[in-house]
């Protein structure tokens, strides 16, 4: 088994990752998108009701994925419910190796990140020796490369923490900020209006600092011209749909098409 994060180096090399957001919690459906060939795909517990068990077999089914021939393999991202040592030790365990982690306001909460997923002594990673994430303790270098191969991305969704890019960027193992659009507007006054100028303008800022302090920048952004507009900006791990979103325009759309057609053809009153 390939402990490799491709999704790492790609960050390093400041190569731009298209990903899409995952917020159902099916197995079936990560498979389906899994072959889409997104570079990354986050699978969120954060805002589902995905629990442990069920997120093994949601990263099982997007390493079953079949690509087209030429793509790589698309890479789980996997967002647990909140910075947490506990929640971080299981979800590694279970073969996670990426992680994004919500609201991060300041150097000391993502120090305790870094020290979550990393072993002793440097960590308060639990030794787990016969876990998935190293193929059931057959591959002995796990523990030795998990550093390495590990990928930390935490989030910043608040005008606090967003003062703070400096000092998080600064902490050593911290390897992408992801920006929150809808917290981060609602934290700035403008709850739901994610688009506003001043939001955006706070955004265009945070993804300018986070490239200038070598680390690489993320966001979710559905709306197309937006996403290109951030890419062009220097954001490296772009979101540009939404699995329930895309589910629920595609449902809406053809219902609306045939909308009508329902009634068109029953008799009248009288004619049964």
């Amino acid at each position: 088994m390939s402990y490799t994060n491709h999704f790492k180096q790609a960050l390093r090399a400041g190569r731009a990752q298209i990903g899409l957001w995952s917020t159902i919690p099916s197995p079936f459906v990560c498979e389906l998108i899994g072959g889409a060939g997104y570079d990354w795909v986050l699978l969120d517990t954060e805002h589902t009701p995905t629990d442990v068990p069920l997120m093994l077999h949601q990263l099982q089914a997007v390493a079953a994925a079949h690509p087209a021939a030429g793509v790589q393999p698309t890479h789980a991202v996997v967002r647990p419910a909140w910075n947490d040592p506990v929640l971080i030790k299981r979800y590694l365990d279970i073969g996670a190796q990426t992680l994004l982690l919500p609201f991060v306001q300041n150097a000391q909460e993502a120090q305790a990140a870094v020290r979550a997923i990393r072993y002793a002594p440097e960590g308060i990673r639990g030794m787990g020796g016969s876990t998935r994430a190293s193929n059931f303790g057959r591959s002995t270098d796990y523990v030795a490369r998990a550093a390495e191969e590990l990928c930390l991305l935490v989030q910043v969704e608040t005008g606090e923490a967003l003062e703070q890019i400096e000092a998080i960027a600064a902490i050593d193992g911290i390897d992408g900020i992801f920006i929150g659009p809808a917290d981060l507007s609602a934290s700035l006054g403008f709850p739901g209006q994610a688009r506003h100028p001043e939001v955006k303008r706070r955004i265009d800022d945070a993804i300018g600092r986070i490239r200038a302090c070598g680390k690489a920048p993320g966001i979710l952004m559905v709306d197309e011209p937006r996403a290109r507009e951030c890419l062009d900006l220097g954001a490296q791990f772009v979101a540009v749909a939404l699995d329930t979103i895309l589910l629920r325009d595609g449902l809406d759309a053809a219902a609306a098409r045939f909308r009508g057609h329902s009634t068109a053809g029953k008799p009248a009153s009288g004619d049964y």
